[in-house]
């Protein structure tokens, strides 16, 4: 009874071992079910008739190729052997041949049972059940969606984009005004002037997206090109409108930062194939819209859903929601945004599918200012096959279920989230005092004209 629960334990891994050549072998051998589950591998597996290496359990044994072999020829002929010495012949794998009488009552001793031997017909038809299952397996494999090397190249080349223009130790943020975390006045901060303020400072306002950005663009560019974002005078009585500006410490900082992100966009869309065949107008139309967006999309990376945080290296970098209060923005923009950044996170996103969400969200050719909508819509949806590709390629389920949709829609929360931000943003830019506190960069991709 042990052995039979054994063979019970240890014959369903043994099936893998089996050669694919030998058919009727694979036919012949016996499944059973494993209830424990909990077979060793890496123990030696021996044949309990000869000692030989054993391939697996056959006909209710533990036995090599060739005691099974032995065994079911002998069952179907009906040998009748006798043992020429005394009947208990010690059956070792080199002496196995010597005496089939001996070698046949091992078999027996051991458990193998002829009842496990199937017939000629019920070989020819599991082997033909086992190479009806191969062929389905080869056609479900060939029908599986694969990327193209045009498509993993243009993977390739967004991950590139992505690694140099978004570095995951944050150093360059020692660059900026320091950040101010107290409702003490701020003016020492504004008067540290960073590295990146004076860079920016120094350059002409149409130049921030002319020769240097894109390499593409005429050296003039008109200025009224900036002016998608119309600024409206009308009283907004929501709680965006009721913000303390008394007291925005964390302002320089965070404008630097965005300044900084903002930089960081350009770099990533200038990498983005087929962007830079685009109408530079095209370009700067795309890029003044989507900016806030993407930088959402890659703060992602930043954020922690243990605290609710975006943790940029030091403590000094780890940004609350009561951070960007201080630079401005009432709960009305930190609310969503927050719950975009947790939803977000919890789709798991790989690298890939992050960077391809990223330009098919700068690649919207239903953005204001847009000329050529066709060929920005036929870029987009080249992006989008790409992405769905990869989900069904390489994104296991259960995560891969709905998951491009879900992607698509966090694109749509993030146009709430964007129009939320030009509402506060046009409010922020009516305070001379916090406005001059922008960089030139900030005020020209959203639209601010106040000198």
């Amino acid at each position: 009874m042990s052995q039979l629960q054994s063979s019970w334990e240890m014959h369903q891994p043994s099936v893998a071992y089996l050669p694919d050549t030998d058919m009727e072998t694979v036919a012949a051998s016996t499944s059973l079910p494993d209830p424990a589950g909990d077979f060793d591998r890496n123990v030696p597996r021996i044949c309990g008739v000869c000692g030989d290496r054993a391939t697996g359990f056959h006909f209710n044994a533990m036995t090599c190729e060739g005691c099974k072999g032995f065994f079911r020829r002998s069952m179907k002929r009906k040998a009748m052997f006798t043992c020429p010495f005394n009947g208990d012949c010690k059956i070792t794998k080199d002496n196995r041949r010597h005496c089939q009488a001996c070698r046949l009552k091992r078999c027996v001793d051991i458990g193998m049972m002829k009842e496990f031997i199937l017939t000629d017909e019920e070989v020819q038809r599991k082997r033909e059940m086992i190479l009806k299952r191969k062929e389905e397996e080869a056609l479900k494999e060939s029908l599986k969606p694969k990327l193209s090397e045009e498509q993993q190249k243009v993977i390739d080349i967004l991950l590139e984009a992505h690694h140099k223009t978004y570095d995951p130790t944050y150093a360059d943020f020692t660059k900026f005004r320091p950040p101010v975390r107290s409702n003490a006045s701020g003016r020492g901060a504004a008067r540290s002037s960073s590295i990146l303020t004076q860079d920016l400072s120094s350059e002409d306002s149409t130049d921030l997206f002319g020769s240097e950005a894109f390499g593409t663009f005429p050296e003039a560019v008109e200025p009224q090109m900036f002016s998608n974002l119309v600024l409206s005078e009308e009283n907004d009585e929501s709680s965006s409108m009721n913000i303390d500006f008394s007291h925005l410490s964390m302002l320089p900082h965070l404008a630097d930062l965005v300044s900084y992100s903002i930089q960081k966009v350009i770099g990533f869309a200038k990498m983005i194939p087929g962007f830079r065949d685009l109408a530079a107008e095209d370009q700067i139309a795309l890029l003044k819209s989507s900016a806030i967006e993407v930088i959402m999309l890659r703060s992602n990376q930043s954020f922690t859903l243990e605290d609710m945080t975006w943790t940029c290296g030091s403590n000094d970098f780890k940004y609350r929601i009561s951070d960007v209060t201080q630079a401005g923005h009432s709960m009305d923009l930190l609310e969503p945004l927050v719950k975009f950044q947790v939803g977000l996170k919890k789709l798991n996103l790989h690298e890939e599918e992050h960077v391809l969400l990223m330009a098919i969200c700068i690649l919207s050719p239903d953005r204001p200012g847009v000329q050529d909508t066709s060929l920005v819509e036929s870029l987009q949806d080249r992006l989008s096959e790409i992405l769905q590709t990869y989900i069904r390629c390489r994104h296991p389920p259960p995560g891969s279920r709905l998951l491009y949709a879900k992607m698509i829609q966090k694109l749509a929360d993030l146009r709430s989230l964007n129009e939320e931000h030009s509402k506060q943003y046009r409010c922020l830019s009516f305070q001379p005092e916090h406005s001059m506190q922008l960089t030139p960069l900030v005020l020209e991709v959203f639209g601010n004209e106040i000198s």
